[in-house]
């Protein structure tokens, strides 16, 4: 009998297997050369890639996406640059416990076709300095660039002195072979569609999935510096043309402030969508079954109006709209993927902050929110209601993914929304996630009481 002939997946994990094992051996310092080879590469070659994925997805800018990969490469490598992977990372020696960091072993890491190369290269930053091995299981509507980003790792390894095929991708990607790699391979980290992430936790090996942003940004009645908030979102949400799950979708502010934040917003490069033409919206944004309509994802604000039939300036970056309200009808309330955002105005935050809830709810739950005051009481009172696993106080959205070292988030693209989201995690994923640890306990004298003793605590 013949044997069985083995598949495209279990030939790439028989390759990354080897090299992982060769790399198990490396030292702190040579794991380090890799990830840092691996940032640099993507880093310099940014601008090219860019090019690359918005002709192949036709989606977004090429100014966003050079920026966003040279910012996730070296965000990363700053961060990763000094931690311990390698050998012992911790020594208590209050509780007799040292720390062995040990590798994962082949990770499967599946990118969306809205950040090809910047996922693939961020993670995989994280992923080789915990000495694993990476198999890329890229989207199919972004496979061309996907491919060449991964022939750039790949070589920069090499000339790093990476065993051969440390780093692998799936060069003609199907669902049916993602299935099989989440399937085999030791631990998968899935960023991109909730269909996507759904099949990695189902998959029956361990995962890190990503959730869906529904960012929602709260202003206090106390905040009054509207300009400078203006400029904030309107860059954030400008940027790749209202792609990256972490922009503004919403804005819950003082009512009474409506001209004040209209003329802020129109300063900083804003326009208003028509009264009239918001009913036109849902049918535009979203697909009769409610998915998104990917025809209009990632679509410049000038070219929203001109399909919509009103006219703004050819300059202008986002496009504002007022609430048609908080009932279940309005489906605008979701997540939308291209430069709009809706406004909600209130006359008491408790409420503003209980209908963000009510949005993140029905979408987006476990991601993001922002609020802008300089009231510690309120920031912690949003940040004891809504469910997010991050409440930026007085930022942009794109704070939230840590890369713009301005708040103490660890810098990532794969945003964990705990189990709000579905996800294992409700923090930034790091290479701390990637990693198998042995805790080397010593024997101590107890340091607990009599059992009976216990209870009088």
């Amino acid at each position: 009998m013949e044997a069985e002939e083995k598949s495209i997946i279990d030939e790439m994990l028989e390759k990354a297997r080897k090299a992982q094992a060769v790399v198990e051996t490396y030292s702190q310092e040579q794991v380090d050369a890799l990830v840092k080879a691996i940032g640099k590469v993507i880093y310099d070659h940014a601008e090219e890639l860019a090019k690359e994925a918005v002709d192949e997805t036709h989606y977004g800018r090429v100014d966003s996406k050079t920026y966003k990969q040279q910012k996730a490469c070296a965000a990363a490598w700053f961060y990763l640059r000094d931690k311990k992977s390698v050998g012992v990372i911790d020594n208590d020696t209050i509780n007799g416990i040292v720390t062995f960091a040990k590798p994962a072993g082949i990770v499967a890491c599946l990118t969306p076709s809205t950040n090809p190369t910047s996922t693939a290269a961020s993670n995989g930053m994280n992923i080789i300095k915990c000495r694993n091995a990476m198999i890329i299981s890229p989207h199919p509507g972004a496979k061309n660039v996907s491919v060449h980003g991964a022939e750039l790792i790949r070589q920069a390894l090499k000339e790093a002195g990476a065993p051969d095929d440390l780093v692998q991708i799936i060069e003609a990607p199907s669902m049916a072979l993602s299935r099989e790699l989440m399937a085999k391979a030791d631990v998968t980290v899935a960023t991109g569609g909730a269909a996507m992430v759904k099949s990695a936790y189902s998959s029956g090996r361990p995962s890190y999935g990503v959730g869906q942003g529904n960012v929602q940004v709260l202003v206090a009645e106390d905040f009054e510096d509207y300009d400078d908030m203006a400029v904030k979102i309107v860059n954030g949400r400008a940027y790749d043309n209202g792609i990256p799950c972490t922009g503004e979708q919403a804005i819950h502010f003082p009512g009474e402030n409506y001209a004040k934040l209209i003329a802020a917003f129109e300063k900083a490069g804003a326009a208003v969508i028509p009264d009239e033409k918001v009913a036109e919206l849902p049918e535009f944004i979203f697909k009769e079954n409610g998915a998104i309509n990917p025809v209009h994802v990632g679509m410049k604000p000038v070219k929203i109006a001109d399909e919509l039939g009103f006219e703004i300036p050819e300059d202008t970056q986002v496009l504002l709209f007022n609430t048609p309200g908080m009932s279940d009808e309005n489906i605008l309330r979701r997540e939308k993927l291209l430069p709009v955002i809706q406004l909600f105005p209130y006359d008491d935050f408790r409420q503003a902050v209980a209908d963000a809830k009510a949005n993140l709810l029905w979408e987006g739950a476990g991601h993001t929110s922002v609020i802008y005051t300089n009231d510690t009481e309120k920031a912690e009172y949003a940040g004891a209601e809504l469910p997010v696993g991050r409440l930026l106080v007085n930022q942009a959205g794109g704070a939230a993914s840590g890369g713009n070292y301005i708040n103490g988030l660890n810098p990532t693209m794969s945003i964990g929304c705990g189990s709000w989201g579905n996800n294992s995690i409700s923090e930034n994923l790091t290479y701390k996630h990637l990693m198998n640890t042995t805790r080397l306990a010593y024997y101590h004298e107890c340091t607990m009481p009599p059992l009976d003793e216990v209870w009088k605590l």
